[in-house]
């Protein structure tokens, strides 16, 4: 067991450590729990071109909280394994996330953002895997021009970068309504050295071809999945974001009308990144409503 050194200390969790799970096709996929694993448990699944990282402020808060709570790294991305083909192809991930929802003794409730909401929709859809949804500015229709400046960013830089500080510059760009600048901690979970010395962000390129030039095929596919979502559900949207707007959350909210919208101030599509005490606060807000002792 590995206890780490969180931001502020009041938010330890008591229970913390980094484990594997081996997919149905052999994939390992980078596991990390926090607090009491046999409270009523949280899954969190990230973006693409994201790792689990994007939501430890998050994690330690709910832990703190006493739930359980897993986050992870997609397939071929971050700790995770890469697929020796480089055939990664969406039900892959759905798989793998289901059999991270099927960790906890009973359902979890998912927080997956972007790509892992989408993910959750079509698991929930078929598999019934979690007890409730909560999606991070992610909608079935999305806006496709954000879309194509998240995909511009990710392939920009083939040649990976010389320095920590070059990879700060690249994101700084990418975020420019951010005030501060990513710590050289925190992006070192984000690359990994090559072979020849410089650095390159820790997802495997070849999804790039693989996945997001056919997101838009599954749209279909998704539109049917919210149709069929009957648990409790929680849409947070960030205000100033360019992947959902205020007629894809409409529809959305048509295709799943019991479910709840909250929008964060301030917060682009990296809500959580941009915002992350008014996420948290309106994740614990909607999960206290499954267990009075921790609202």
């Amino acid at each position: 067991m590995r206890m780490v050194v969180a931001e502020h200390p009041q938010i330890i969790p008591r229970v913390h450590r980094v484990d594997r799970l081996r997919a149905n096709d052999g994939v390992e996929l980078a596991i990390e729990r926090f607090g009491d694993p046999t409270s009523e448990s949280i899954v969190f699944a990230h973006g693409f071109g994201q790792t689990r990282h994007a939501w430890s402020a998050s994690a330690r808060a709910l832990a703190q909280r006493d739930w359980s709570v897993i986050t992870f790294d997609a397939r071929g991305h971050g700790d995770s394994g890469w697929c020796d083909d480089g055939a990664y192809e969406l039900p892959q991930f759905i798989g793998d996330l289901v059999s991270v929802a099927r960790l906890p003794a009973r359902p979890p409730i998912l927080v997956g953002a972007s790509m892992g909401g989408l993910l959750g929709l079509v698991a929930q859809a078929e598999d019934r895997p979690f007890r409730a949804l909560i999606l991070v500015d992610i909608t079935p229709r999305w806006e496709t021009a954000g879309i194509e400046r998240i995909i511009a960013f990710m392939g920009a830089h083939p040649g990976g970068f010389a320095s920590i500080d070059e990879a700060s510059d690249a994101v700084a760009n990418y975020l420019p309504h951010r005030s501060e600048k990513k710590s050289p901690e925190r992006l070192r979970q984000l690359l990994v050295r090559t072979d020849n010395g410089r650095l390159r962000w820790h997802w495997d390129p070849r999804m790039l071809d693989q996945i997001a030039a056919k997101g838009e095929r599954y749209q279909a596919a998704l539109l049917d999945a919210a149709r069929r979502i009957d648990v409790p559900t929680l849409l947070i949207s960030g205000e100033h974001s360019d992947i959902v707007s205020d007629s894809t959350i409409a529809e959305f909210m048509q295709l799943v009308p019991h479910a709840e919208h909250v929008r964060v101030p301030r917060a682009t599509h990296m809500v959580a990144g941009d915002a992350n005490d008014a996420f948290t606060d309106a994740v614990l807000k909607f999960v206290g409503k499954f267990d009075s002792s921790k609202s």
